[in-house]
């Protein structure tokens, strides 16, 4: 019995979801229903339901008899944001020496966030050795890594009521970023802690050193930092005088924690998405400024993300943003150590936080023992565990001012 039902669901699956198109599940309801006339030849029923088994009796040898064979090449989009469509084109050859007929894009099995547009797009006819584009237009309506089957092209030939063929893409996985709203500015504390081993700012393409002022030539001092018109007034070789500068290293801690109560799931969710996306606005100002970005995700395990000073870097955040998961168990117990230790060479910390109690509480008492400048903000309706308190270093932000964008500046 297990391994019939093993073998069974998933054909049955396959039958009503694949194999069937949206016409040919109707056909078949229909038949279904009509099949009552099968107490009587006499009532119309019964002939009914003779001309829908006709229609597939006939349908499937020609389908058969037409199935295409066609060799495809391109790859689907690996990255998409969350609503936002994205679409590739499919090169489709006709290798088979008969024609192809109503050939269509389509997956078996797509994650349920993930949708495909424009499965009703099709290429009306494709005669042998012809070649076409087909385009393919996804959707993903949530944020995660997601594993997509297989894509098939397959010809729909000659009623629309079945697929046939099914030539292959292999499968691949696409990254759905979060969606965000940018920020115009981030006001955050600064410390002035050295960093031994920063990444100097001018070891950016198109940076250089500060200019702070003229000092007398000294013996060895390079040519080209000569000020000939300093000179030329004092009488005597003078040099300008620069100081490399140093980046800051600015952490952004996430907080993924939310506990398991009763009626609280969904809006506990609604919040983490929220952070998610603040985050994300977050790092980006920070990616466009003179920051290193060091990303925490406080879940079970402490996820960290060290950033070199690049574009990339930001990318790679939004990456890890978006395969975050939620954490169901108090993890600042565990964390809180690692935290502090990690902030040793840390400038800034700026805490994303669900709530405010006790364990976060804990948490911004270690970063500032660790000799950080710290802003905390709260993404959250209604009150908190804890009274918030009244500081500068402390925000809340409401969940509606995030995913519509009308937070500009935090």
């Amino acid at each position: 019995m297990g391994y019939r039902s093993r073998v069974i669901g998933p054909m049955h699956r396959y039958f009503w979801r694949f194999k069937l198109t949206p016409a040919g599940r109707f056909v078949v309801i229909g038949l279904l229903v009509s099949s009552i006339g099968l107490i009587s030849v006499e009532i119309p029923t019964y002939q009914v339901f003779c001309g829908l088994l006709g229609l597939l009796m006939i349908c499937e040898p020609i389908g058969l008899m037409f199935r295409p064979h066609l060799n495809l090449t391109g790859r689907l989009p690996e990255k998409a944001r969350v609503d936002e469509q994205v679409t590739t084109n499919i090169t489709v050859t006709n290798s088979s020496l008969k024609p192809a007929f109503d050939l269509m894009p389509g997956f078996f099995g797509l994650p349920k966030p993930v949708t495909l547009l424009n499965a009703d797009h099709y290429v009306p006819s494709l005669f042998r050795g012809e070649t076409t584009s087909l385009p393919v237009t996804l959707i993903a309506h949530r944020r995660g890594v997601y594993r997509l089957p297989p894509l098939q092209v397959h010809s729909t030939f000659p009623f629309n009521l079945m697929r046939f063929g099914g030539s292959r893409l292999p499968a691949q996985s696409i990254t759905v970023l979060p969606r965000y709203h940018t920020l115009e500015h981030i006001d955050i504390p600064l410390s002035h802690r050295y960093q031994p081993g920063g990444i100097l700012v001018s070891a950016n393409t198109g940076e250089s050193l500060e200019y702070i002022g003229n000092r007398e030539y000294v013996p060895g001092d390079p040519a080209r930092h000569l000020n000939f018109r300093a000179w030329a007034r004092l009488g005597r070789p003078v040099v300008r005088e620069f100081q490399e500068e140093y980046s800051c290293r600015v952490a952004v801690i996430l907080d993924t924690y939310v506990p398991q109560r009763r009626g609280h799931r969904t809006k506990g969710f609604a919040n983490l998405e929220a952070a998610v996306s603040l985050t994300a606005a977050t790092a980006e100002v920070l990616s466009t400024g003179d920051f290193l970005i060091d990303f925490f995700a406080a879940g079970p395990n402490l996820h960290v993300f060290r950033s070199t000073g690049s574009r990339s870097s930001f990318d790679s955040v939004l990456e890890i943003l978006a395969a975050v998961d939620v954490s169901r168990e108090d993890p600042f117990a565990q964390v809180s150590p690692a935290v502090a230790e990690e902030m040793q060479q840390i400038s800034t910390a700026v805490c994303i936080f669900l709530d405010w109690d006790d364990a976060r509480r804990e948490l911004t008492d270690r970063i500032l023992e660790a000799g950080c400048a710290l802003k905390v903000i709260v993404v959250r309706d209604g009150e908190t565990t804890l009274p918030l308190e009244e500081s500068a270093q402390i925000q809340q932000v409401h969940i509606d001012a995030i995913t519509s964008g009308s937070l500009r500046q935090i």
